[in-house]
């Protein structure tokens, strides 16, 4: 039987107290560095927190407005001449010898009228001037004779007015019957319906047998005449380019059907008066059209070169704050506070807007600001996007 010695007996617990206290080290040292782990977490996620909470934002300085703008407006195009071609003369269409697209000259015939009714009274009239010239060839005869009776006191000074007087009346209705005559002769002339100038035929509304009746509110004209070497362009000039736009400014015409093409034209007048309703100034520019390449009643895009402000400032639409107060955009000072600025527009050139007073050429504007930005909240400035590499550009 082997005997324990006692050192080895009191040996034992020893060690196991030793085992026991590093264990309990370990276990500390685990527990304090979970401790921490965990304080130091939520310390980075309260701090990843607070920066989340602070908006981040984009800004851009406001640019001086250019020496001139680009201003584009439609425009309405007409003939420098055109008219609509009425009957002057009631009766049946009896030819027509020119149709749309046709060219013609001043005076050129277009059509013929049949107007037996105007004919008749044409015959009629001629008749009726004769019997008026006899008669008062008669009065003024039988007034000379009576006259000299009255010299030898023949007949009473009664007697030779009354036939001075019917000898007045006969020539009176004499002068009448010869007016008549000569409207009827107008009448007669105006069965041939002719080009009032050089032109092109747009509209023909009429065909051979169609009743004519005289008169512009008698229906609708039998012709409709333009002169197209030269077009007017309309224009409703907003009012703050108003003062601007003054005749002999020159203008560039563009049209949908002549992609790339454009066409010098000029302002020849203003209506120097602006429409109460629209806040708008009529101005007409002229371009000629010798090809007659462009139509009349098309739609046009003018552009003016208008002189613009160096000293005025301009900002992105998209920065515009719509509040109580008025109109504001919101700035950036040095220590990443939003100010609320109110600002005076100016011109609005769609894309930007031109600010007349309320900021400076070195504030730093918030573009697209949120509804719910309110003066002094914290920001951050979003660092500018960083230019693409050359082959990502390539693949691109």
């Amino acid at each position: 039987m082997t005997e324990v010695s006692p050192a080895s007996v009191t040996a034992k617990p020893s060690h196991i107290a030793r085992y026991a206290w590093i264990t309990l080290l370990v276990a500390l040292i685990l527990a304090a560095w979970g401790i921490i782990s965990r304080v130091h977490a939520r310390a980075n996620l309260a701090k990843e927190t607070a920066a989340a909470a602070v908006l981040q934002v984009t800004t851009l300085k406001p640019t001086r407005s250019p020496a001139s703008e680009d201003l584009v407006l439609p425009g309405s195009v007409q003939a420098l001449i055109e008219a609509p071609i009425y009957a002057r003369t009631s009766g049946y269409l009896k030819f027509w010898y020119t149709d749309i697209g046709s060219q013609v000259k001043k005076g050129q015939l277009l059509a013929e009228i049949d107007a037996p009714e105007v004919d008749q009274q044409y015959s009629q009239a001629q008749a009726d001037l004769g019997t008026a010239h006899a008669n008062s060839e008669l009065a003024v005869s039988t007034n000379e004779r009576w006259k000299g009776l009255l010299a030898t006191h023949s007949v009473s000074q009664q007697d030779a007015d009354t036939k001075a007087g019917d000898a007045a009346a006969k020539h009176a209705a004499e002068e009448s019957a010869g007016a008549n005559l000569r409207r009827l002769r107008d009448l007669e002339s105006f069965k041939r319906v002719l080009a009032p100038f050089d032109g092109v035929v747009t509209q023909r509304n009429t065909d051979v047998g169609a009743l004519i009746v005289a008169g512009q509110n008698a229906g609708s004209p039998l012709f409709r005449v333009a002169d197209t070497t030269k077009l007017r362009i309309y224009v409703l000039v907003p009012e703050p380019y108003a003062a601007s736009t003054i005749p002999g400014m020159d203008a560039a015409l563009r049209f949908s059907e002549h992609p790339g093409k454009s066409y010098p034209a000029a302002v020849v007048r203003t209506a120097n008066a602006l429409d109460p309703a629209l806040r708008t100034l009529q101005v007409e520019l002229q371009v000629d059209n010798p090809r007659r390449e462009l139509f009349p009643g098309s739609y046009a895009e003018v552009h003016f070169r208008v002189p613009g402000s160096s000293e005025s400032l301009s900002v992105p639409a998209n920065a515009l704050l719509f509040r109580a107060a008025g109109l504001q955009v919101a700035t950036v000072d040095s220590a990443d506070h939003v100010r609320l600025k109110t600002i005076v527009p100016g011109r609005d050139f769609g894309k930007s807007i031109e600010v007349l007073s309320g900021i400076n050429a070195n504030d730093n504007i918030v573009v697209n600001p949120p509804d719910s930005l309110t003066d002094g909240a914290a920001v951050q400035i979003a660092p500018p996007p960083k230019p693409a590499a050359q082959g990502e550009k390539e693949s691109s």
